[in-house]
């Protein structure tokens, strides 16, 4: 196998990944950022609208959800992605196993984030008449955004973490090249790379995410 053909072989699954972090870092926002809000506002002993019998409902499925092997999610989710995708295999069916797998994570972020809030801030909000909806999304939410844009960097870091997992059940991605390929065919070189892609990009997300982070944080 030559350079070229390695190195389109790597940037095909280096695209593939990027699909698949994107979109399952997106939708397991959208599953796991109102998780979390439940999560945190319905919390017995810290919450702003206190649901003993709810949290208790929604933390045992974060913590069964977020014990549960991804590998084995995955293959369990098998059908659930034949359904929404129309296969089990490959960069689109991934998208499924991924993002419930990651939701759980989110949402223990987003309630750990948004306690972090001083409570003596949001008694303020509480005695001027803010509502519950007022003091998630004008109190909360705005006053935990450094943190939160840290639990969606870490997101997105275990999200690549889940997606090279994933090769190895024809997942696609680095993941994939790197068994199929690598592991496989006995190529340590391309092995070699596709780790070294996957280092680079937590990197840079983690990078990125820190700058942003501190520059929110900065024009409080």
């Amino acid at each position: 196998m030559n350079i070229d053909k390695i190195i389109i072989l790597v940037r095909d699954a280096a695209a593939q990944t990027a699909v698949m972090v994107v979109f399952s870092t997106l939708f397991s926002l959208l599953l796991g950022f109102p998780l979390g809000i439940l999560l945190c506002t319905s919390d017995p002993q810290s919450g702003i609208r206190p649901r003993p019998a709810l949290y208790q409902i929604l933390t045992r499925i974060v913590n069964a959800l977020r014990s549960f092997p991804f590998i084995i999610l995955m293959i369990v989710l098998f059908p659930l992605s034949r359904v929404l995708v129309g296969t089990s295999i490959g960069t689109k069916a991934t998208i499924v196993p991924l993002s419930i797998a990651a939701a759980p994570f989110v949402a223990r972020i987003i309630e750990s984030a948004l306690k972090e809030v001083d409570k003596g801030v949001v008694q303020a909000a509480r005695a001027m008449g803010s509502t519950t909806m007022q003091i998630i999304f004008k109190v909360l939410i705005p006053e935990a955004l450094p943190s939160l844009i840290d639990g969606v960097t870490l997101t997105v870091i275990n999200v690549i973490g889940y997606s090279a997992m994933a090769g190895a059940v024809g997942g696609g991605g680095l993941g994939d090249l790197a068994i199929r390929y690598g592991y496989q065919r006995f190529r340590s070189e391309i092995m070699a790379i596709a780790v070294i892609v996957i280092l680079i990009m937590v990197e840079l997300i983690q990078m990125l995410g820190t700058a942003l982070s501190r520059k929110v944080a900065a024009t409080r």
